[in-house]
């Protein structure tokens, strides 16, 4: 459950009514409540999180009430910076609940430091947390205490708004343990990584802070009274995070391959095996990452088929096959002589090798932009560079169609299949309606989305192989998701740009990626804004999977750079603006990483095993 719910208002009745209604409240008053004898009080467990959860939204206001206070009087740069941190342990503790049923107030609390372009196009500027955590660290913009005061004025609005919303919000334990576990998932894709502390970088007390109030939560549920040894093991697996987070006062040195293999992935399975001693129903609902799964690095738990458009275009093992035969079939081009595989080839991880692909004809022209590999492509909420179509469907009819790319017609395509006996038969058995426009496209579209391959030398040692990686690709793995801030936009462990734990939307990032190697000046093609035209996505390129990397060179839209090493340096320099380009909406912090040779080296070594 991921939407936003409105609070239930109660008016007071008018006219005539109000004597019945003052007698009543009066009968109230005097008796402690209606029918008080036999009444009891509500002590579900459910009930009392959700006491417990709005005591926290009243801590968070007060935390962030006397950090208003802190700025308004000027306070020394540590004291301001100490209120700034309580107020975010505080909204730790609340983010389980507020972001499973109050996503959008949320993002307005904690949402990433960059203008959003909703789907009207308005561009609506950054607010909380992270905002104001620039104004505040690495030390007191003095320039811009007006705007922080501001922006802590705004938190505090949101603060009241998630609490008018959460008051009317009626919380149910199936959906309390969901969001305990979407929290620890949080907390390994995002928490630990510095994706929303990442200047303070204040992020591993912060997950501590999230996890003492799991913890809390969980004990109104008794779950000793059910399983004493499950609930013992519970108890001393928060312990153990809890402790691991808090001592871990160095960020870049935190062991975090360590943390989720034997910290987090413990306590998300715990937390499963406790709702089902509690006889509490786990949802069946159809998401990318399965509701019942234990951990976000166990087998089989990302559904390829969550992003299709309709049920009626789920996969099957014929409509997969079906379009394999149509993916090297060359009816699909407009000269008989390309096919899909041209520019995606299976031995290069589905791309080509190519700097950009080459065009249709033989004048060896090149398309505008490198091709990427569809391997794992299924677990992306948008498609291609520029975010321009959400369905694989519609990917392969955009490609099909290109004059550049394929230059090829679907009713042609359709007329010649139906010339052929072996293509109607395996049609009418794949599909009720035969050869349509409609289902050859899904045919090709099932395909792609079977190309899912989560079975890394990374993801064996988390399913229990813990020699498949060498010291240097574990140190490797610490450098991506620490210091090297690669995990913030490529997230942990699809480590593509499909945010968690929810997984609705695949963002878009400002890199400013250079237009040749030596680095003078920004590659023209804007990304993008070409589809939207708003500022913040001049430049824009969707956030690709880092899996497979080693097979898919050259790397970028432009295939600018040719190996790994180069891509590193890149980034270690802070962008296109470490570079000197100055583009106002650069999303890659541009501060340089000061990564080590060493850690540079490590880093490499881990993603080409990924």
């Amino acid at each position: 459950m991921f939407s936003e719910q409105k609070s239930n208002i109660v008016t007071r009745p008018s006219g005539r009514k109000n004597m019945l209604w003052l007698t009543l409240s009066s009968l109230v008053l005097l008796t402690g409540g209606l029918y008080s004898s036999c009444s009891k009080p509500d002590t579900r467990p459910v009930q009392i999180v959700k006491q417990a959860f709005m005591k926290d939204i009243d801590g968070l206001d007060s935390a962030v009430s006397q950090l208003q206070r802190d700025l308004k009087a000027n306070k020394s740069a540590s004291t301001i910076q100490s209120s700034f941190c309580k107020a975010r342990l505080a909204y730790k503790r609340v983010e389980f609940i507020s972001a499973y049923y109050s996503p959008e107030t949320t993002k307005a609390l904690n949402g990433p430091n960059i203008p959003e372009v909703d789907d009207d196009l308005r561009v609506n500027p950054p607010q909380g947390f992270q905002v104001l955590e620039e104004l505040v660290f690495p030390e007191i913009d003095s320039a811009g205490h007006e705007e922080a005061m501001e922006l802590a004025a705004v938190i505090r609005s949101n603060v009241n708004r998630l609490r008018k919303i959460s008051a009317g919000n009626e919380l149910t334990d199936s959906h309390v343990f969901d969001a305990m576990r979407l929290e620890v998932f949080r907390i390994v894709s995002q928490g630990i990584t510095g994706f929303d502390s990442p200047v303070a970088f204040h992020s591993l007390p912060e997950a501590a802070s999230s996890l003492e109030s799991l913890r809390e939560q969980l004990t109104y549920y008794d779950l000793k009274e059910r399983d004493h040894t499950l609930a013992q093991k519970l108890n001393q697996s928060f312990d153990k995070a809890i402790d691991k987070l808090k001592q871990g006062s160095d960020f870049n040195g935190f062991d975090r391959l360590e943390f989720i293999h034997q910290d987090a992935n413990v306590l998300s399975s715990l937390l499963l095996d406790a709702q089902k001693t509690l006889a509490i129903p786990v949802f069946i609902e159809k998401r990318l990452l399965s509701p019942s799964a234990r951990t976000l690095t166990d087998s089989g738990v990302f559904n390829p088929d969550f992003y299709v458009n309709l049920d009626a275009q789920q996969s099957t093992a014929d409509r997969i096959a079906l379009g394999k035969m149509l993916f090297f079939n060359p009816v699909l081009s407009g000269n008989g002589d390309r096919t899909c595989a041209t520019c995606h080839q299976p031995e290069k991880a589905f791309t080509d090798g190519e700097t950009k692909s080459f065009a249709v004809g033989l004048d060896g022209s090149r398309i505008g932009r490198n091709a990427p590999t569809l391997l794992n492509a299924a677990f992306q909420a948008v498609q291609f560079a520029d975010s321009r179509v959400a369905f694989l469907e519609d990917q392969a009819s955009d490609v099909i169609e290109n004059q550049q790319e394929m230059h090829g017609s679907l009713p042609e395509a359709v007329r010649a299949l139906k010339r052929q006996p072996t293509y109607q038969k395996l049609f009418a058995g794949s599909y009720q309606e035969g050869i349509t426009e409609h289902t050859l496209k899904n045919a090709i579209a099932s395909y792609i989305r079977s190309l899912n391959t989560l079975d890394s030398k990374l993801d064996g040692y988390f399913r229990g192989n813990t020699q498949a990686l060498t010291v240097e690709e574990k140190f490797g793995f610490n450098v991506f998701m620490g210091k090297g801030k690669c995990a913030t936009c490529h997230f942990f462990p699809l480590f593509n740009g499909t945010v968690p734990p929810a997984y609705q939307e695949t963002e878009s990032e400002v890199l400013g990626t250079p237009a040749t190697v030596a680095g003078k000046k920004v590659d023209p093609d804007v990304g993008k804004f070409i589809l939207t035209k708003r500022e913040p996505h001049r430049y824009a390129f969707k956030t690709p999977t880092v899996r497979h990397i080693s097979q898919t060179a050259p790397y970028m839209h432009n295939g600018v750079f040719k190996t790994l090493e180069e891509v590193v340096d890149f980034y270690n320099k802070g962008g296109g603006n470490g570079l000197g380009f100055n583009l106002e909406n650069q999303t890659l912090p541009f501060d340089k990483l000061d990564l080590t040779d060493r850690e540079k080296k490590a880093l490499v070594a881990f993603m080409k095993v990924m």
